[in-house]
């Protein structure tokens, strides 16, 4: 297997990454990640402290040159849960900045502090070997602790050159982000692959729209965001128009990790002439589908799939079926757990996703939810919670929307709405509303109950967290 960054073997002095003030050019990034891979050769695992810092970014590259599964922490972790993950990982070490404290649960661990200025020391050679794990990323399933899932070399690679392919990614691109370094989308997608390219990465440590608005003035060519993220921004262009001119610049918008709505979809058109890209994936799957850079822009679809992924609905009825997948891109399996591996492939090899969608004619996406929480079935309908959530989000007096089902003796499920009002005080009655949808859809898709909140529960990546919904909260 070919190295995963081809550029840190011929390194010179272009920018590869910066945050903030401090940046590392390839030549750097490749003295630091070099000295750091030395020490921690032969190590069974690294801790990775996924901070937004050079030295996190270091700290990954290093073990991936040195052929050592790095598993990021989220620093906001619980004691629980971060005790379950390093029992359930056994890391030799942690990796940290030196001027990070970390909690008791590390104490055991040998403390190594990344300094982004060492070197400069040989590369090693990387493993040859496409199936050796590079990452185990730790995600959360609707019961039990989270599930550390490893993925290879080879669907980190996968991935990064399908997605180069169907973007038009190169070595002249300078990415633009804030995504938190412990997940895929920000680690893999938003350091790694710029990385992979040759190309560079800005990380603005902290979101927001100024900081969007200045980068892409100053060079940067693509943006990768949540959904919260581009709300924000869809909200400022009215009265931003240096936003408005940076956007129009850019080469890329790219939406993910949630269903990013289609009103928001109109605004940033509207307001920069410029289409957002949504792309699907999952920890387990990395990239599965996107839109094409070169292909038609359809709100309200992540697109085909991605070059090497296969993609099928199951148990398929109404149009809607949940989406299975295998290719390159997938795992390997859960850290420890066999049984939790077997029950996620089917017989013949396909990754269940839980994840329900419909598909176009043409083989385009559209995700309706997930499988426990979207799927409402409802007076003998199998329904979406996606579509009707878009449906309120189109009406002037809803600022926010998630749609959930409840049990109902007549319907066996009926629609709740969780509505976050555009003006708390005045906020429209939950009969107009339920008329919104009803025009939009269908009557059957109307929300039967409505909910005020002043705000959304919602996790470090934007997306709604239904099942606190559901637990009553409101």
């Amino acid at each position: 297997m070919s190295p995963l960054f081809p550029a840190l073997r011929t390194a010179d002095e272009k920018e590869a990454l910066r945050f903030g003030e401090h940046a590392l050019s390839y030549a750097g990034l490749a003295g630091a990640a070099g000295a750091l891979a030395g020490r921690i050769a032969g190590a069974g695992r690294v801790a990775v402290w996924a901070t937004p810092t050079l030295e996190t970014a270091v700290g990954v590259v290093a073990a991936l040159l040195a052929g050592v599964p790095a598993v990021p922490l989220n620093p906001k972790t619980g004691e629980r849960e971060l005790a379950h993950i390093l029992a359930d990982s056994a890391p030799t070490a942690v990796l940290a900045a030196p001027g990070d404290l970390l909690p008791p649960a590390l104490a055991a661990l040998t403390r190594i502090d990344v300094d982004p200025k060492a070197g400069p020391e040989p590369l090693p050679a990387e493993p040859g070997d496409g199936e050796s794990p590079a990452l185990i990323v730790y995600t959360s399933g609707t019961t039990g602790p989270p599930k550390g899932a490893v993925l290879p070399r080879r669907a980190v690679s996968g991935t990064l050159d399908a997605l180069a392919e169907v973007w038009a990614w190169t070595p002249d691109d300078v990415l633009v982000h804030a995504l938190p370094l412990f997940h895929v989308h920000g680690l893999i997608l938003g350091v790694l692959g710029p990385l992979r390219r040759g190309g560079s990465v800005r990380h603005l440590g902290r979101f927001s729209v100024e900081g969007v608005a200045r980068e892409l003035a100053a060079g940067a060519t693509m943006l990768f965001g949540v959904p919260t993220m581009y709300h924000r921004i869809a909200e400022s262009l009215d009265t931003d128009r240096e936003l408005a001119k940076a956007l129009t610049g850019a080469r890329l918008l790219v939406s993910g990790s949630a269903a990013l709505p289609v009103h928001d979809h109109r605004r940033i058109a509207a307001a920069t002439g410029r289409t957002v890209i949504e792309r699907y994936g999952m920890t387990e799957t990395l990239m599965n589908t996107s839109v094409r850079v070169d292909g038609e822009p359809r709100p309200g679809t992540v697109g085909v799939p991605l070059p090497g992924v296969e993609l099928r609905l199951a148990d398929e009825s109404d149009g809607i079926g949940e989406i299975q997948v295998r290719g390159p891109n997938l795992f390997s399996g859960y850290l420890n757990r066999p049984d939790a591996t077997a029950a996620a492939f089917t017989e013949d090899g396909w990754f269940r996703t839980g994840d329900m969608a419909s598909l176009d004619a043409d083989g385009y996406v559209r995700i309706v939810g997930r499988k426990a929480t979207d799927l409402i079935k409802s007076g003998g309908y199998k329904i979406g919670a996606g579509e009707i959530e878009n449906a309120l989000l189109d009406h002037p007096g809803v600022r926010e929307a998630a749609v959930t089902g409840e049990p109902d003796a007549d319907l066996g499920e009926r629609i709740v709405a969780w509505v976050v009002p555009a003006d708390p005080q005045s906020p429209p009655t939950p009969e107009e509303l339920a008329g919104h949808v009803a025009a939009q859809l269908s009557p059957h898709k109307r929300p039967r109950t409505v909910r005020f909140l002043e705000a959304l529960p919602r996790n470090d990546m934007g997306k709604i967290m239904k099942r606190a919904l559901g637990n009553g909260n409101g």
